[in-house]
């Protein structure tokens, strides 16, 4: 038995290292909104936002901003990484009891445009696996390592369940090189408009957090404009999309 476990663990090695892992073909950011499986922001004319935070959970810096959208009445949701998630579940629980959306952010963190297929499916599972043993449900969401997206990543994604969440394009702050709180701050006011995803990083290898330090400024900022803040499942429920039936095909792309 031992021996047959260790051949299939090589063979399943020797698969990863020889798969081809070529480019795959990148699509129109419009043809992958029509699969109806990937999301950059909304249409809605209610004052809806979705803040969202990726790479955490961090034992400081994710409780802090739970205090501040507690605070603010505030939900959001966190695209963490499974290693992180078992290094500090305690925080992941905090915020799933809490009313926060947890999604998918693969389990290594690893860069993905060269990923293949499999090597991918793996790292979800794993990260979906990680995540369910501390809050006993697996997301339905996942965002792709520094943004990047083609067919093999959205398409790989699909088959798992998972719905591919980016961003508004005028609502990255690039807070992870954590600049002055300020600046952070300004970034979101001047593209500030409903059914908007803002990303933000609740992970730094700082000692201070600038994210931190700009979320109750953001806060004041949407309540004071009448803006709510909803997790990304609710923005989409919300503002007339429909969600996507997880056993569905996935739309052909042209």
């Amino acid at each position: 038995m031992a021996k047959k476990l260790l051949l299939l663990w090589f063979v399943l090695i020797f698969i990863l290292i020889h798969e081809p892992t070529v480019d795959a073909l990148t699509r129109s950011r419009e043809e992958y909104e029509k699969t109806g499986h990937v999301v950059w922001e909304t249409k809605t004319n209610e004052k809806l936002v979705a803040i969202t935070f990726d790479d955490g959970p961090h034992e400081v810096f994710t409780p802090q901003i739970l205090d501040l959208l507690a605070k603010y009445d505030a939900k959001a949701t966190f695209f963490v990484t499974g290693k992180n998630a078992r290094l500090y579940p305690e925080v992941l629980k905090r915020a799933d009891a809490e009313g926060h959306e947890i999604g998918n952010h693969t389990f290594h963190h690893y860069t993905n445009n060269h990923m293949s297929s499999t090597q991918l499916s793996m790292e979800l599972d794993k990260a979906n696996d990680a995540i369910a043993q501390i809050i006993r449900k697996k997301p339905t969401l996942y965002r792709p390592v520094q943004g990047v997206y083609n067919d093999t990543i959205i398409q790989t994604a699909h088959k798992k369940g998972l719905d591919v969440i980016m961003w508004s394009w005028d609502q990255d702050p690039l807070d992870w090189q954590n600049p002055r709180a300020s600046k952070i701050v300004n970034h979101v006011k001047k593209g500030l408009s409903p059914g908007d995803i803002i990303i933000l990083h609740d992970w730094n290898n700082s000692r201070v957090s600038q994210t931190v330090k700009a979320i109750e400024p953001i806060l004041k900022l949407l309540k004071e404009n009448n803006y709510k803040c909803v997790t990304v499942s609710e923005l989409m429920y919300r503002t007339n999309k429909p969600l996507p039936d997880l056993l569905d095909p996935m739309p052909a792309l042209p």
